[in-house]
């Protein structure tokens, strides 16, 4: 693929990920891949927890400067496990659903650690939120006017604005341009301000995100110059919250966002921001793909072969039901065949099994592709089984915790009778 294992051990280093070449066998977190495959079958997601330590460390040494707080985006990957890990790393928790708030309390965190983001949601789970106690951040005019009929200034709320910033590496995840259905408005901001006055509301955050998959740091700096200048008419702020969108290599490549130079610069404008201030704001992060997407590899078994007139595919026992990146987004994963790294390099287009064109991609390099051989898709740990559906009816796939040197299963394979539980048989 790479024309030999010394220059395949640099092409795996610059993709950060812990999948590694080892005499004559692939590892993943320092495990052999057989060993995780006999260990739950196909197809599989692993995720390895020092992955996710070294990301939120190096979040952390970027900001080392700043009043920071790290809030994972728990919808990237909401494996219990996973977050009560992420919790013992320092982090907090952005939900976007009352669901997700329930399971991160679950989980061990606080109220006060987690952060309540949703859209277009009823009053009534903004209401569970605050019996709950977590931070609520509300993104539209008609709910702050509700908020503040309802709570005044007994429940200190976080404002989500929309800056008007178009960003981001695809347009379903591009959240702050004026068409988002995202954010109240920056140019609202009069109109939030008479709410907030007329009904004693405290906003003691502001918050905006503008995608994900921003590469370009100047996006993070100018929606923070945004929020600064903002911030001045609320004089309540605890915190600004930059959400998040870093981007991470999916190519051998590929750029990703330069968390250092951001930390830098964002440090150093904040710190400006906050002399002279009673009281400092805190600097908030909301980042999800950039905590575990690179931790996650997706093991899956060819099934087939298929050679046809124009095309050599390479079918495995998955599709578009457990990583729907690629049929969604456009994405790029990383394939790898791992069960025959000497073979001889050739051209393969991998599809899925499902009933509907479900490309995981097209015209693969890959070693020599035999029915039986696992294929490892590469950052996957974000956005793939959080996705994952039962379509076809079809069950989702098993989940594998790589920590300290072991393997723990942590979540069992479907099956139809799971399908079957919330099902209500009648007689018709």
């Amino acid at each position: 693929m790479c024309g030999g294992a010394g220059s395949f051990a640099a092409f795996l280093e610059r993709m950060n990920t812990s999948l590694e070449l080892r005499d004559g066998r692939y590892h993943f977190g320092g495990l052999p891949v057989d060993d995780l495959v006999r260990m739950a079958g196909t197809p599989v997601y692993v995720y390895d927890s020092a992955i996710m330590e070294r990301q939120v460390k190096r979040l952390k040494d970027a900001f080392a400067d700043s009043p920071l707080r790290i809030m994972y985006a728990c919808k990237a990957l909401t494996n219990i496990n996973v977050l009560r890990l992420l919790r013992s790393y320092g982090t907090g928790l952005d939900t976007v659903s009352i669901q997700e708030v329930e399971l991160g309390l679950r989980a061990g965190f606080a109220p006060e650690e987690i952060l309540f983001t949703p859209n277009m949601v009823a009053f009534d789970e903004l209401k569970r939120a605050v019996e709950l106690g977590v931070h609520v951040n509300i993104d539209s005019i008609a709910m702050l006017e509700h908020f503040g009929h309802a709570y005044g200034g007994k429940v200190p709320v976080c404002v989500r604005l929309n800056p008007h910033i178009m960003a981001g590496g695809n347009e379903r995840i591009s959240t702050g341009h004026i068409d988002s259905k995202f954010g109240i408005s920056v140019h609202q901001l009069r109109h939030v301000e008479r709410i907030v006055k007329g009904s004693g509301i405290r906003v003691n955050g502001l918050h905006m995100h503008t995608g994900s998959d921003i590469l370009d740091a100047e996006v993070f700096l100018q929606g923070a110059e945004i929020l600064f200048e903002v911030a001045e008419h609320f004089p309540h702020l605890e915190f600004l919250d930059l959400g998040s969108g870093f981007k991470v290599p999916y190519k051998p490549d590929d750029i990703s966002t330069d968390i250092e130079e951001l930390g830098t610069q964002l440090g150093a404008r904040l710190k400006r921001f906050n002399a002279g201030r009673a009281k400092p704001v805190e600097l908030w992060f909301e980042p999800g793909k950039f905590l575990v997407s690179e931790s996650g590899v997706f093991l899956a078994t060819v099934n087939l072969v298929k050679h046809t007139t124009a095309t050599v595919f390479a079918g495995v026992d998955s599709g578009l039901n457990h990583l729907i990146r690629p049929m969604l987004y456009g994405s790029y994963h990383h394939i790898v065949n791992v069960s025959n790294p000497q073979g001889r390099p050739r051209i393969y287009t991998v599809v899925g099994y499902i009933c509907e064109t479900d490309t995981f991609g097209w015209d693969r390099k890959l070693e020599e592709v035999r029915e039986g051989d696992v294929l490892a898709f590469l950052n996957a740990g974000a956005y793939g089984f959080a996705m994952a559906s039962n379509y076809n009816s079809r069950p989702r796939p098993a989940e594998i915790l790589v920590h300290q040197g072991r393997a723990h299963l942590i979540r069992r394979r479907e099956t139809l009778e799971d399908q079957l539980t919330a099902q209500v048989e009648v007689t018709l």
